[in-house]
Formats: C-alpha cells, sequence, structure tokens
C-alpha cells in the first residue's frame, strides 16, 4: 500500500512539473530548452517537498511511540512495585503463622513425648505382672493346683487320665526329694524346670513320643557329644542375587533320622538352660567356617546367632576372650539376635553387647514381628544389620501397629548406617516388589535352601566337646581355650570347605 501512494505521488509531481513546463512555453514565450529546465526544477521541488513532509511525519509517529512506551514502562513499574508490597504482607503473614503453629505444637510435642515414656514404663509393668503371673501359674502346678487353673484346656483333652487320676504316682523319671504324700492324695514332685511342658502338637515329629524331660537330656547329650549339625543359608545382594553373606542355622538329627529346625528344639533348649552350651559351640563352629570362607573371598561374611542369655551367662568372659583371640575376622562374623531378646536385654546385656562392639564384631536383629524399633538406638549399640520378613515390609500380614513405613525404612536405616535385609522371600513376584522399596540384600528358598557345612571342615570338634564338663562354660572351654591361644582354627577340612563354599551339597 505503502509502494502504490509513493508511485502515484511520484507521477503526480511529474504531471505537475511537465504542465508548468508547458505553460511556459506555451504562455510566456519561453524556449523548450528553459520549459524543460523550468518543469525540472519544478520537479526538483516537490520530490524535496515530499522527502521532507515524509520525515517529519516518520519523527512524529516515532515520539508518539516513545510516550506509549514510557507510560507502559511507568504502568509496568507501578505493578512491580505492588506486586513486591504485596509478597512482602505474604511473607509476613507466613512468617507469623510458622511462629504460632511452633509456639501451639511445642506443648504438644512435650506432651506426646512425656505420653510415649508413660506408655513404655505401662509395657514394663505389664511385662513384669506377666511374668509373675507366669511363675505363680506354674508353682500352682508344682504344688498340686487344681487341673482346671494350671492345666491348658487341649492338654485336658488329649491327656484326661493325667488331669484326673489324683492319686496315681509321679510320671516324672527322677522324683524330686521334695515330693509331699498326704492321706488320699499324691502330689507330682517339683518339676526341674517352672516352664510348663508344651501342648503335642508343638513339638516336632522326631520328637514324637518323649516327654519334655527325655527331649532336654537328648540336647544335652547332642552338645555335649558335638552332634548339633551346622547349615548355612546364603544373603544374596539385589537384584544381582550375588552371594554377600551365609547365616549359620543349627540342626538336630532326631533318634528316628529326622532333622530338627533350631525352631523346634531352642524352645526346650532354653527350658532346660542350654542355650549357653549351644552358643558356645555354635561361636566355635562359625569362627571355623568363616575362615575357611574367608581364603575363597575376603568380602564374604557369616550371621551367627546368639540368645540374649548367653550375654547374661557367667560362661560370657569365656566366649569374650575367645572373641578377643579372634578379632581379626570380626568385620566377617556378625552375631545375630532376635528382636525379643534385643528388647528384654538389661544392664548386663548391653554391658556385654558393649564389649563385643569394642573387639570389632557387628550384630543383626532378625525374627522381627514389627517395625517399632529405634534405628539411632540400634546404631549405637552396634547393630548393622536388621532381617525383616519380607511379608511385614510389604504389608502382607496384619501388623497392630507400626511406626514406620516400610516404603521408607531402607532409607531411614541407611541414614543410621544400617542395612536392611529382607528375609523369607519364597517367590519372584516377591523380588520385583522389594526392588521398590530399595531393599539391597534378600535372604530365602527361592535363592537357596539352608544347606548342611560338610563334616570334615568341622573335624576336630567332637573330641574337645566330647571332653568337656555337663555345664555350659565348660562344656567347650577346651576348644574355646585352644583356638584362643592358636588364634586359628582345627586344620582339617580347611581346603575342602574353601573349594566347596563351605555348604554341602
Amino acid at each position: 500500500m505503502v509502494r502504490i501512494s509513493a508511485i502515484f505521488i511520484a507521477v503526480c509531481m511529474v504531471l505537475i512539473a511537465g504542465s508548468i513546463g508547458l505553460v511556459v512555453y506555451l504562455r510566456f514565450g519561453f524556449s523548450g530548452a528553459e520549459a524543460a529546465l523550468v518543469g525540472l526544477g519544478v520537479l526538483t521541488a516537490l520530490a524535496v517537498y515530499d522527502a521532507v513532509s515524509a520525515r517529519l511525519r516518520d519523527r512524529a509517529e516515532a515520539s508518539n511511540q516513545l510516550v506509549m512506551l514510557s507510560r507502559s514502562s511507568g504502568d509496568l513499574a507501578r505493578q512491580l512495585a505492588e506486586f513486591g508490597r504485596r509478597l512482602n504482607e505474604m511473607d509476613q503473614k507466613v512468617e507469623h503463622a510458622l511462629e504460632r503453629s511452633l509456639q501451639t505444637a511445642q506443648p504438644l510435642a512435650e506432651e506426646l513425648e512425656e505420653l510415649s515414656t508413660l506408655v513404655k514404663q505401662l509395657a514394663d509393668s505389664v511385662a513384669v505382672h506377666d511374668r509373675a503371673l507366669s511363675s505363680v501359674g506354674a508353682k500352682g502346678v508344682a504344688t498340686g493346683a487344681p487341673a482346671a487353673l494350671a492345666v491348658p484346656s487341649d492338654l485336658e483333652e488329649t491327656k484326661p487320665a493325667e488331669a484326673t487320676a489324683a492319686p496315681a504316682a509321679p510320671t516324672a523319671p527322677v522324683p524330686a526329694p521334695e515330693a509331699v504324700s498326704a492321706p488320699g492324695v499324691t502330689l507330682a514332685p517339683n518339676p526341674p524346670e517352672p516352664v510348663p511342658p508344651p501342648p503335642p502338637e508343638s513339638v516336632a515329629p522326631g520328637f514324637a513320643g518323649l516327654e519334655r524331660d527325655a527331649i532336654i537330656a537328648f540336647i544335652r547329650d547332642a552338645i555335649e557329644t558335638a552332634k548339633i549339625e551346622l547349615y548355612l543359608q546364603p544373603v544374596v545382594t539385589l537384584p544381582q542375587r550375588k552371594v554377600r553373606y551365609y547365616e549359620a542355622m543349627s540342626r538336630l538329627k532326631a533318634g528316628n533320622g529326622d532333622v530338627v529346625a533350631a525352631a523346634d528344639f531352642l524352645k526346650f533348649a532354653e527350658a532346660g538352660g542350654l542355650m549357653p552350651k549351644l552358643d558356645h559351640l555354635t561361636v566355635l563352629r562359625c569362627v571355623q567356617v568363616v575362615r575357611r570362607l574367608l581364603l575363597k573371598n575376603r568380602d564374604i561374611g557369616l550371621f551367627c546367632n546368639l540368645a540374649g542369655t548367653t550375654l547374661a551367662d557367667s560362661g560370657f568372659p569365656q566366649l569374650l576372650e575367645f572373641a578377643e583371640a579372634n578379632r581379626a575376622i570380626a568385620p566377617a562374623l556378625v552375631f545375630e539376635f532376635s528382636q525379643s531378646a534385643v528388647r528384654a536385654m538389661g544392664p548386663l546385656e548391653h554391658e556385654s553387647l558393649a564389649a563385643l562392639a569394642a573387639r570389632g564384631f557387628r550384630f543383626s536383629m532378625d525374627n522381627v514381628a514389627d517395625l517399632r524399633f529405634d534405628p539411632r538406638e540400634l546404631n549405637e549399640r552396634g547393630f548393622r544389620f536388621i532381617k525383616v520378613p519380607a511379608a511385614l515390609l510389604l504389608n502382607r500380614v496384619g501388623a497392630a501397629s507400626i511406626d514406620i513405613h516400610p516404603a521408607d525404612l531402607s532409607d531411614l536405616l541407611g541414614r543410621f548406617g544400617i542395612d536392611l535385609i529382607a528375609e523369607r522371600i519364597e517367590v519372584e513376584s516377591t523380588v520385583v516388589d522389594l526392588l521398590d522399596y530399595d531393599v539391597r540384600f534378600g535372604q530365602g528358598l527361592l535363592f537357596a535352601p539352608p544347606r548342611p557345612v560338610r563334616p570334615e571342615a568341622l573335624q576336630g570338634n567332637g573330641g574337645a566337646a566330647k571332653a568337656g564338663a555337663p555345664a555350659a562354660p565348660q562344656a567347650v572351654a577346651a576348644p574355646l581355650a585352644a583356638m584362643a591361644a592358636a588364634g586359628e582354627p582345627a586344620r582339617g577340612g580347611m581346603a575342602e570347605l574353601a573349594r566347596s563354599g563351605g555348604v554341602g551339597g
């Protein structure tokens, strides 16, 4: 449009200049050359006028645009100032709200802390009362209390003769001298332990037909003769499934040839006070296995289960001396305690834990039934591993109350230097779900079942164990003292375990 108007103006200027030149040529008698010069001059004047007027128009438009821009800039500056003022007001309001929230929440936090302390005290009191009631019930059975109060209902149904035949002779293998007889009534002798006998259905098939005292005697003989077998189950990394640790598990071969798992005979060992003796033997064998495993892989480790009662036993100094002599393998040997044992520990057990931790040994907690634990406190006591069942991590089992969300457990424990191990993994789908929870280690039948340590790897133990006295600390005193002095396990089977990874086929 601008180009058409410029062409039109140029044509008009040419016509005007030509008309003026023609007029002066015809009217005023100018010659042709003079008339052409006059026309050219007029055309030049018109061109100059058009250029000047166009320049003035452009300048006026530019001035108007600058004025509009300055007005817009002023409006924008005023709006920015308004926004800044409002932001300052909002910041002040947020600060005041935060201060009021903190002032309101501080008393509530103090009350919650006091309430938590009261709940812990209440739980301790309930536990004390529960133990007192259990001991009273056991004494009632020992002193001839009515069967309806002292004997569980399931035992009454399965053994009616024992519940109703009061004048019958005592069935204990060795009658106690304190048994009292009255006219028409024969009271049962005091049992060796205040723990009532387990119900028949809780006895493993290998102990079928045996009484409680017979089972305890069988376990005592197996420990003294070193017939407790050691099984290993790998702990692998996820998702690579590379073997990083092993867990040592005790197994007992019953008289009928059945292999009895630790969960089935440890309750009888606890009732008979045999746990310290069993743990001494287990530690001795675990040290031998660790030394052989380290010949093949320096990064391998072994979890060795201990009972809380062993830490408070009179023979613990011997175990501590043995640990001192083998502190070179401390990074590869992890002592494992159940969650119930950790919660029941007192000052003496904590002192024993501190003594082991001072010698470089680390600890693990397994048999976790709920997620109510303090990672900071566990870290301060030397715990570096926690084994949680995969079903509990994935919320597949009911839990009364949970303090930590399972999806955040691995990160929370990692901040305190504790590794989370998911155990009892049996299917592939569980592994996939655990990877979303950032779980680094797994254990279960999916990866490998527990396998026995080759007998030749532990040869040399039997004779030492047979020579020991029946008391718990002395049962393995000879092998502990020998290995503490030498700082080495028995030489038999060392190369074989290294070649085979320490596990039987």
